[in-house]
């Protein structure tokens, strides 16, 4: 293997024609990995694992933590991880010769933030893994089903509609929505990031050229809430193939009493429903309190260790994750 994610010249990258199986997501695309690589989250070494059943083959981009260790090619930014597919044929069959492939180049793979991980799981055993699956996060997203905005609207909690009627009647914050890239709206995204509450964290770079990327597929969604002409709240959604996800939010600490976030997303969640027919919105990984108000349904995330027994290396990782699993539940 050669450092810095290059390839050796018979290694292939994952087509840009390989899918998910189910829903599509921005964080299933060659793109997204190869935009991952670019910025350096591939660790010593980028592997696009593969197997094959007839046609179909089965993809999972990897990292090499270390020699013999691979985890999925993931950052903070990354909803989930999950295989994906070029063929419509066996993907059972594809999913279980990629891991038994893996067999003969890992000790350990670890794969997270996993939101189904029934498959997976079965896969690696399959394929001779040891395998320990525990739950490590949350995620809040939002079923619409059948519903239209306006009954979404009426679901949710009355404190939160009391306020968004209450701060939209006194008129101080204007909205901006955006559906295209626009440098100057970025930068106020960015002055609103630096000013906010979180604290130092993320890629910019990455990010930008991530909003960039979907702007140029039609898929961005975005928004600025001013007050007095200054921008105190910004995010960043995109939508697609029936689903929106919200990347990104932030507001300036000192603008809380007119609620710009609170209204901003209202302003968000009314477009996505209403103007681009979407069925799902998904908040992405963590379980702040907030998104409780704006969601209907709450999954855990779950993380993949999976231990290679035919590798003397993987043994004692294997033996401290299955005693910590069995402290916790003894405790």
């Amino acid at each position: 293997m050669q450092g810095n994610g290059e390839h050796h010249a018979n290694d292939e990258r994952l087509p840009a024609t390989a899918r998910a199986a189910g829903f599509a997501s921005p964080f299933d695309r060659a793109e997204w990995f190869d935009l991952l690589t670019a910025h350096g989250f591939a660790g010593h070494d980028r592997i696009d694992a593969r197997g094959s059943a007839g046609a179909t083959r089965a993809w999972l981009p990897l990292r090499v933590e270390a020699p013999g260790d691979l985890a999925g090619l993931t950052n903070w930014y990354s909803f989930s991880i999950r295989p994906l597919f070029d063929g419509d044929g066996d993907r059972s069959g594809a999913l279980g010769a990629l891991f038994a492939d893996l067999r003969q180049k890992a000790a350990r793979l670890t794969l997270y933030p996993v939101a189904d991980p029934d498959a997976l799981t079965a896969a690696l055993r399959a394929a001779g893994w040891w395998v320990k699956t525990a739950p490590a996060g949350d995620r809040h997203w939002l079923d619409l089903g059948e519903m239209d905005h306006d009954a979404w609207w009426a679901s949710r909690p009355g404190a939160l509609r009391n306020t968004v009627q209450r701060k939209a009647k006194k008129g101080v914050v204007d909205i901006q929505l955006l559906t295209d890239f626009d440098p100057g709206s970025w930068a106020a995204y960015e002055q609103i990031y630096a000013a906010s509450w979180k604290p130092e964290e993320g890629h910019p770079a990455l990010l930008r050229a991530f909003a960039e990327a979907e702007s140029d597929g039609g898929r961005l969604r975005m928004g600025i809430a001013r007050i007095d002409g200054l921008p105190v709240a910004a995010q960043f959604w995109t939508v697609e193939d029936g689903t929106a996800f919200i990347h990104k939010l932030a507001h300036v600490e000192d603008s809380l009493k007119a609620s710009p976030g609170t209204l901003l997303s209202a302003a968000l969640f009314r477009h996505v429903i209403e103007v681009d027919g979407v069925k799902r919105v998904d908040f992405g990984t963590g379980n702040d309190g907030y998104k409780r108000d704006w969601m209907n349904r709450h999954d855990p995330l779950w993380r993949i260790e999976a231990f290679n027994p035919s590798r003397v290396a993987a043994w004692g990782p294997a033996l401290k994750a299955y005693a910590r699993s069995l402290l916790r539940k003894d405790s």
